[in-house]
């Protein structure tokens, strides 16, 4: 299996390479972000791990260039940064996972063992998932609200499915955020509210009937009724 690196610390690159070769993989690693975006295309990877801070463009452009044509491969941000800004922007251009140096690599080898476990159980698709005029197509990750298509990041169009796919059930917040990201993580929680808004600003602002509800001291809900 192949994993694509960027890492512009030449050290922490080489260490992490010889981490993943040492577990099977092979790694391929660059230092500048534009320089990987140019020679991404023609190849096929098994999953990419992205530095933010990088010459050239920094990761979380990276991360939505290859977005625009793969939104498959799984990804994983590293940077040193912290802030809740700079996780909401990686996942909003479509990062599947995000780690704070410095980090054990025994951290970074099982969140690639939980994607690449994610892409490979075979997915069963609905075609068209329909709630009052709400319509949510899987395959072609595209959503319409009274006929309007409405523009969904990765991570919200995540979370309109899995709320959807609750079929009205009440989802706590703990639920949402293991689904969300495939693993228990505390600070994740505290991001379901601000995804949620996100959501109901696109799905329910300009509509008298709201669809994403609340049960307060439980969670959250897709429904048109109350």
């Amino acid at each position: 299996m192949k994993i694509l690196l960027l890492e512009d610390d030449f050290t922490l690159s080489k260490e992490i390479s010889t981490f993943f070769t040492s577990k099977g993989f092979v790694c391929l690693p660059y230092y500048d972000g534009s320089l990987l975006l140019k020679k991404y295309f023609p190849y096929d990877y098994d999953l990419i791990v992205l530095d933010i801070n990088v010459p050239g463009i920094n990761g979380i452009e990276v991360c939505k260039g290859i977005r625009e044509v793969d939104k498959k491969t799984p990804i994983i941000m590293l940077t040193a940064f912290s802030e809740i800004e700079d996780k909401l922007s990686s996942f909003d251009n479509g990062a599947d996972d995000y780690l704070v140096k410095p980090f054990h690599f025994d951290e970074l080898f099982a969140r690639v063992q939980s994607l690449l476990r994610r892409k490979e159980v075979p997915q069963q698709i609905e075609n068209k998932i329909i709630i009052k005029d709400l319509q949510i197509f899987e395959e072609d990750m595209k959503v319409f609200r009274s006929g309007e298509e409405i523009k969904l990041t990765p991570k919200e169009f995540k979370l309109i499915l899995i709320l959807a796919h609750a079929k009205g059930k009440v989802l706590s917040k703990q639920f949402i955020a293991e689904k969300l990201w495939d693993y228990h993580i505390e600070t994740n929680q505290n991001t379901i509210e601000v995804y949620i808004n996100f959501l109901r600003k696109k799905i329910d602002k300009d509509h008298e009937t709201k669809l994403i509800r609340t049960k307060v001291g439980y969670g959250y809900y897709l429904s048109d009724q109350e």
